[in-house]
């Protein structure tokens, strides 16, 4: 199989951030009286986070007075999530994240991000991690920049779009999420990939559609040269 095309997620996957998106969400909703726990939240773990957040808040009771609410909601976790990823000294890479989009890049495939973050939230991580702009990323693309985020495939059929891949089965995806998978899933990628040192194990990963399942993306290079034999 050749692969011209790996796109990869952000946090959890490739951004180290010690679970923070969970955190904001739940301090977000506990503004406003909604109490969830971390399985609650890694339940909608990768989806745009409107939608995420509407989710959660139709399980509260009182939701009723809620749903005119989830824009301002959002807001409030786009501030948190933003002093987070421009501050706290926990925001950096993956170990070896870099590393691995330079060795696909050199093996002539091209490395992509996207994320349920819309795009002021993802462009502070790009900036925080010198990423914005590097050579080594074709393209990112946010929830809020297409029509429907995950587990839709249209942030991976636009990023097909931008860099010129005609064929689905020519891309990797890669994610720690059942969304992530179910995205890559839902595009036809012919790799759909699950990292599980994210916010979701390799047995609560099983269950969902992927064709392999790595510790971290350190082992991505390795797993790709022997889908090519």
């Amino acid at each position: 199989m050749s692969i011209e095309l790996v796109v990869f997620d952000m946090a959890g996957t490739t951004v180290n951030d010690e679970d923070s998106v969970s955190r904001c969400l739940q301090a977000a909703l506990g503004a406003v009286g909604v109490a969830v726990s971390i399985a609650d939240v890694n339940e909608v773990m990768g989806i745009a986070k409107p939608e995420a957040i509407r989710l959660l808040v139709g399980k509260a009771k009182g939701r009723e007075e809620l749903t005119g609410r989830i824009d301002d909601i959002h807001q409030d976790f786009v501030a948190r999530a933003i002093y987070f990823y421009e501050t706290d000294p926990s925001v950096h890479e993956v170990p070896g994240a870099s590393q691995v989009f330079r060795a696909l890049q050199e093996a002539g495939i091209k490395v992509a991000l996207n994320t349920g973050f819309n795009r002021a939230i993802t462009q502070v991580i790009l900036d925080r991690l010198v990423w914005s702009g590097s050579p080594l990323i074709e393209a990112t693309i946010c929830s809020d920049e297409v029509p429907r985020g995950r587990p839709h495939p249209d942030m991976i059929r636009e990023l097909m779009r931008r860099l010129e891949i005609i064929d689905p089965g020519s891309v990797a995806k890669v994610g720690d999420t059942p969304a992530d998978l179910e995205e890559g899933r839902n595009a036809g990628c012919g790799l759909v990939i699950g990292v599980t040192e994210g916010t979701h194990s390799r047995e609560q990963l099983e269950c969902h559609p992927h064709t392999h399942l790595i510790d971290s993306v350190k082992g991505l290079p390795a797993l790709l040269r022997a889908a090519r034999r």
